[in-house]
């Protein structure tokens, strides 16, 4: 009887096991895990009341005009926790945690820059409203620290309540000199405990927070420009000769 050489099998064996690596590889990867949810938050919508009171100067027929004053908004800090994608919660025993298969489209100190730098646009209060990224010089820089953005569960109820706190500092582009300091802060209940409702107390959170952020910002600029204005006039007044 002929005999097989090792070689031989060995070859046979390899062929067998590819061709059962290459049948399963469909299975190999093939995964029931849901896909992650990407979840975005919109600007609120452009209010009459914000920054309105602010603005100084007047046009002929009465409509306001934008004041010169320019704004650039830095790159928001965050408490430890929030510098990430993911959906921050807070349980009942105070525990940190996120919502799985779901984050913001990039970290929530990015989320924050960019629906600030819309509120403030869409207020009509500013020359022009600038983020960290843009080459411009402006008069006024505002500094912000995100101290809360979160879905809070610590209440007892089955569905969460947002909370969104922000410490705001706005100092000159010339000298950094801090001209107000000050915090706003909103919370909406969510309507249910499905993500979606979350998400939109987030939404109704925020903005509420950044409308107020936004007259805040607005009045304190034009109670600068007014005091420098005075000071101004003051010193012309001081330095002119006597009759």
């Amino acid at each position: 009887m002929k005999k097989h050489s090792g070689t031989g099998a060995a070859s046979v064996a390899s062929a067998l096991l590819s061709a059962a690596a290459l049948s399963g590889c469909t299975g190999l990867f093939h995964s029931n895990a849901r896909p992650e949810q990407v979840y975005y938050l919109r600007a609120p919508a452009a209010n009459a009341s914000n920054g309105s009171g602010a603005v100084t100067g007047g046009a002929s027929n009465g409509a306001a005009v934008v004041p010169p004053a320019s704004l650039r908004v830095t790159h928001p800090l965050t408490s430890p926790g929030l510098d990430s994608p993911r959906i921050m919660l807070v349980q009942s025993d105070h525990r940190m945690n996120f919502f799985a298969g779901s984050r913001w489209p990039s970290a929530a100190s990015d989320v924050v820059e960019s629906l600030l730098v819309q509120t403030l646009r869409a207020s009509g209060a500013w020359a022009s409203v600038e983020d960290t990224a843009s080459p411009f010089p402006s008069d006024y820089l505002l500094q912000t620290s995100v101290r809360r953005f979160e879905a809070d569960y610590t209440g007892g109820a089955v569905a969460p309540v947002v909370h969104v706190v922000i410490d705001c500092l706005i100092g000159r582009g010339e000298g950094r000199d801090v001209i107000a300091n000050f915090s706003v802060s909103a919370s909406a209940p969510a309507a249910g405990n499905r993500l979606s409702e979350v998400v939109a107390a987030f939404e109704q959170a925020s903005g509420t927070a950044l409308d107020s952020l936004a007259a805040q910002a607005a009045q304190a600029v034009h109670d600068d420009e007014e005091r420098r204005t005075r000071g101004g006039r003051n010193s012309a007044s001081s330095g002119a000769p006597g009759r």
